[in-house]
Parts: structure tokens; sequence; C-alpha cells
């Protein structure tokens, strides 16, 4: 019993872990949406996630060899794992952000990012709940 509600809050903080990212990476790219050049970033959240519960393996991994050795950022983390979000019409100024696009996408993610919360919020507290003695209901 207790390792399913360890894998499960294993699996909704990764989630929430990677939520965050992709909030970083649309609010950055909203950011820069009048900087000429700029190419707007995005991760592939499922991809990401995959990797990060270990059902596939992560791209850039480096093996750490002793205890003390800290491991870099890899998979959506990692500048590895970050892809160029595909444009929807070219700029002058060669700018890749589409405002549209990347409000929606940020919406999206708010809204699944507290979803997430919640998800993890009620895992905890039925499990609070099923700890307690009759004589505390």
């Amino acid at each position: 019993m207790l390792n399913r509600l360890t894998d499960t809050l294993n699996f909704q903080t990764q989630a929430l872990t990677l939520r965050a990212e992709r909030q970083r990476l649309l609010a950055s790219n909203i950011a820069n949406a009048d900087t000429p050049g700029y190419q707007a970033r995005d991760i592939d959240f499922a991809r990401a996630l995959r990797e990060a519960t270990g059902e596939v393996g992560t791209p850039g991994a480096m093996a750490t060899t002793q205890a003390g050795h800290i491991a870099p950022l890899a998979g959506a983390r990692g500048e590895s794992g970050k892809v160029f979000a595909l444009q929807a019409q070219t700029n002058l100024d060669s700018n890749g952000v589409d405002m549209d696009r990347e409000r929606a996408s940020f919406a999206d993610n708010s809204v699944k990012y507290e979803a997430t919360l919640r998800f993890i919020n009620a895992s905890v507290r039925t499990t609070l709940d099923s700890m307690k003695s009759p004589n505390q209901g």
C-alpha cells in the first residue's frame, strides 16, 4: 500500500515539476515576443514525463560514478530536451513567438498545473483520512 502511494506521489511530483518548467518556458516566450531573432521554445510534455518516470531513456543523461557527483540536468530540464516551437508565420524581425498560441498554451498549462496540485492534495487528504481512528471522525 505504501509503495502505491509513494509511486502515485512521485508521478504527480514529476508532472508538477515538468509543468512548472513548461510554464517558465512559455512565460519566457511571451516576455520575448518583441525581441528580434528570438525563437520560441517548448517541451514535449508527454515525452518528458515518460523520461522522468523512467519509461524511456533520458537523452543527455550522464552516469554518476561517485556518490558525491552531481548529475547535470537532462531530458526536458536540460537544453537538449527543449525544442523550438513551430512558427505559424514568419516575422520581419525573425521572431518566432506566436502570441495567440503562447497565451493559449500558458492558460492550458496553468489549468493542468492546478489540476496536478489538486491530485496531490486529494491523495494526501485521502491517506490522512484513512489513518484516522473511527473515534476522530
